[in-house]
């Protein structure tokens, strides 16, 4: 799952991107408002974790930003400031949270899987699909109730198949999902092609059914049943 760090105090941009990269999260981030926006109207990311006061613009104008481009990933603001009226104001303007500083990592963590599990999975802590399980808190995923190993680029292409299932999802989405920024420096697709060859290969070695179906020329569709 990709997400947003928009912060301009760098300790603490570093610090969350550093923190939320080691929960497995595939992290950007944006030192301004100028950075921010760029970003925004390239990307789309499935939480955006936005300070309120940055240089060049203010992080609601963000948040107004991501919403008038029909963005579906969840927001959370962050900001020193505590007044009830920013909480509010920044609610009603589109943010799903408010985190008022100082806050913990492991705060921010859990309220940004609470975001995506809600917007992408009804809210569930377990996501069940037929036969697959899949437990985001730990990363581990189980067919038929037996745990199959994938790797990290795996288990996230699976989880990001299922949010998506029945739709047809483009290469360069799948590849911007995986790599976000640095999907700018690769050749081809050829790695997708070898990361979804081996995610197949264990989910029906295990004894699941063949989702995935190649759609020539676009991309790939996950099967709805």
């Amino acid at each position: 799952m990709k997400v947003l760090i928009i912060e301009d105090e760098k300790e603490l941009r570093y610090d969350m991107v550093s923190y939320l990269s080691q929960e497995g999260f595939l992290c950007e981030s944006a030192k301004n408002y100028s950075e921010a926006i760029d970003k925004i109207g390239v990307y789309e990311y499935d939480c955006y974790v936005v300070d309120i006061m940055l240089p060049g613009g203010t992080g609601l104008d963000l948040v107004k930003a991501i919403k008038s481009q029909k963005h579906q990933g969840g927001i959370i603001i962050v900001s020193a400031k505590n007044s009830i009226e920013d909480k509010i104001t920044g609610l009603e303007i589109g943010s799903d949270d408010y985190l008022t500083k100082p806050f913990h990592l492991s705060e921010l963590n859990a309220r940004i899987k609470s975001i995506i599990r809600r917007r992408s999975f009804n809210g569930n802590n377990e996501i069940q699909f037929n036969e697959i399980r899949i437990l985001p808190d730990s990363r581990q995923v189980y067919i038929n109730g037996k745990e199959v190993a994938l790797t990290a680029k795996e288990y996230d292409l699976l989880l990001f198949f299922i949010a998506n299932k029945g739709r047809v999802i483009p290469k360069d989405s799948i590849a911007e999902h995986l790599w976000g920024d640095y999907m700018d420096q690769a050749d081809s697709f050829d790695f997708i092609y070898t990361h979804i060859k081996n995610l197949r290969r264990k989910l029906v070695q295990q004894g699941a059914k063949d989702y995935l179906n190649t759609v020539y020329g676009i991309g790939y569709k996950f099967q709805s049943e």
